[in-house]
């Protein structure tokens, strides 16, 4: 039997169990996967975070260094994000330049933090023009099981939490202080199998997903960046449900970032 046909034959199963409100790992359409997280993993980062859903596993790294403001935005520090997916996490992932789906990662989790306005940028100055924080989100994929975009937002934003600006290391202050995370944003994401939205997607479903959507919400109840995947359509009705679902979510996910237990 080739791979094909072994694929054909899993994608119907899965479709035809969720049909029935069921999955292959036995949770409910609504049911995250266990999470866990790891705040303080790498010891060299000035912040950093180990987050796990099921067997997806994430690490996110904050360096903060001093750079030079952009000219259109003299007053505010710089927010770089990137997400590595490494080719040892899955055979799907190849070395080389960025894969489209990296490059998807980082973007959607940028915007989310950018549009939550996580971080007040415009601390991060120095001397106006001249000096200011360049603040380095790294993402690593250490395993892929399936709902990379969710784990790796948790990350970011976990390891923003937990951050340090080394501010004494770098002679621009006698004392390193805490980074201020104004908004904790989160990201939840969805796929439709036939006419079942399911969360947290293994690699499987998503192989078997006629359309993907990660709605990022934050703790205003604010919804505050949305990204469409895959070909298939979603209604409006399918929308308002999928958004009141991922606020309730990312509440919970909201106190696992912090630090605290849901």
């Amino acid at each position: 039997m080739t791979n094909e046909v072994t694929a054909e034959i899993r994608t119907a199963h899965i479709l035809d169990m969720a049909a029935e409100g069921k999955r292959l790992d036995g949770r409910g359409p609504d049911e995250y996967r266990p999470i866990s997280i790891e705040p303080g993993f790498v010891a060299t980062a000035d912040g950093s975070a180990l987050v796990r859903i099921g067997e997806t596993a994430v690490v996110s790294g904050i360096k903060l260094e001093p750079g030079k403001p952009f000219p259109d935005t003299p007053n505010a520090g710089v927010l770089t994000t990137n997400a590595e997916l490494v080719p040892l996490s899955s055979p799907m992932f190849e070395p080389g330049p960025p894969q489209p789906g990296a490059i998807e990662v980082s973007r959607v989790v940028d915007r989310a933090i950018r549009a939550a306005e996580a971080i007040d940028l415009t601390r991060l100055c120095v001397t106006p023009g001249e000096k200011s924080w360049v603040c380095y989100v790294d993402i690593h994929v250490l395993d892929h099981a399936g709902n990379l975009i969710d784990a790796a937002m948790l990350a970011g934003v976990s390891a923003l939490a937990h951050a340090t600006v080394p501010a004494k290391r770098f002679g621009i202050a006698e004392s390193d202080y805490p980074l201020d995370l104004q908004h904790v944003p989160t990201e939840c994401t969805f796929v439709r199998l036939g006419d079942t939205i399911v969360v947290d997607p293994t690699v499987d479903e998503e192989q078997a997903a006629q359309g993907r959507l990660t709605v990022a919400t934050d703790e205003l109840g604010r919804v505050v960046a949305m990204q469409k995947g895959l070909v298939g359509a979603f209604s409006p009705d399918d929308v308002r449900d999928v958004v009141r679902r991922a606020l309730v979510h990312g509440d919970r996910m909201r106190v696992l970032a912090r630090g605290g237990r849901a």
